[in-house]
């Protein structure tokens, strides 16, 4: 399957969201309350917030002006969702926000309250929503996908930029794994040798490493999953440490030092889940707004990391790059 390596970030949706003024809704407050959840924490987090505001603003929404935020961070600490998402349930939040597991925590807190996702997984696989084009109950929401026909044109991509690596370890937080499969199939495909190493947490990322290193990786594939976000600078200055080439399913991985990166933007879609959240709070309903789907990705390459790994990169990967920093 072709993918269109763009150089802007759009998300494409399947209908229109009717609206009616914000006064027709006499049950939500002068100012509504809009619940802001996240299963990470709020270091290194804050421009997602920052993304969410403008399409607040965008659709005429201003925090602290015309609309109040319930901010929620569980620390990486799952077991917490549950209680978080309690909290702004009874807060009468009107909408929630959240990433993959905080927004399965939301829905199964609230059957009323509208639920905008931002996922990088398949919503209706993992059971968010029944359907894409027309999302039933309460909940729908922006994909960014880390799907298998991604993680394999990654893997085809680090096999470019670093062809001598004969075995490539392949890292999975095991809460996001579903690209695997397409992952190990295009690296086999490929003719390498496939390690798999998990790690959901701190200690089990040094292990991670420690195992990759142990086997002589030549490259690495890391997966997606707000966990390795929010670990993105141990993530790469491990691969620093340990001369490991590797390619990473967002931006903010290549800004914080690592190799490559190929995916859509993150941030764009907290953008445009501030845009369907405005809409709701005019009164759309979340079976009237479609799940956005991400149309364009960008390629990201660190020239820097790279002459420090001692790589060449092909003029194939530099014409097709979105940006390089330097």
């Amino acid at each position: 399957m072709a993918i269109h390596i763009g150089r802007r970030h759009f998300f494409t949706i399947v209908g229109g969201a009717a609206a009616w003024p914000l006064a027709a809704h006499a049950q939500q407050p002068a100012m509504p309350v809009i619940g802001f959840l996240r299963s990470t924490p709020s270091a290194r987090f804050m421009h997602f917030v920052t993304a969410f505001q403008q399409g607040l603003k965008e659709e005429g929404f201003a925090e602290g002006q015309n609309v109040s935020l319930e901010y929620r961070w569980a620390d990486n600490q799952l077991d917490r969702l549950p209680g978080l998402a309690d909290e702004l349930v009874q807060r009468h939040v009107a909408v929630i926000v959240g990433n993959t597991q905080a927004a399965k925590a939301a829905k199964t807190a609230t059957r009323t309250i509208p639920i905008i996702f931002v996922s990088g997984e398949d919503p209706v696989t993992i059971g968010l929503v029944a359907s894409l084009n027309r999302p039933t109950d309460n909940v729908t929401g922006i994909v960014f996908f880390s799907s298998g026909h991604l993680g394999a044109k990654r893997m085809e991509l680090l096999c470019e930029l670093a062809p001598k690596a004969v075995l490539i370890a392949v890292l999975m937080d095991p809460n996001f794994a579903t690209e695997l499969p397409a992952v190990e199939q295009a690296g086999r495909a490929l003719g390498r040798q496939i390690l798999v190493v998990k790690a959901a947490s701190e200690g089990e990322l040094d292990a991670a490493f420690a195992q990759m290193v142990r086997a002589g990786a030549g490259a690495l594939v890391v997966g997606g999953g707000p966990f390795f976000m929010s670990q993105r600078q141990k993530l790469t200055a491990r691969a620093a440490r340990y001369a490991i080439p590797a390619i990473y399913d967002a931006r903010e991985h290549v800004e914080a030092g690592g190799l490559m990166s190929y995916g859509t933007s993150i941030a764009d879609a907290y953008r445009h889940a501030g845009l369907y959240t405005g809409r709701i709070l005019k009164g759309a309903k979340t079976s009237e707004l479609p799940v956005m789907q991400p149309t364009t990705f960008e390629l990201v390459i660190n020239r820097k990391t790279a002459k420090m790994l001692a790589l060449t990169i092909p003029q194939t990967l530099l014409v097709a790059a979105d940006e390089i920093i330097e």
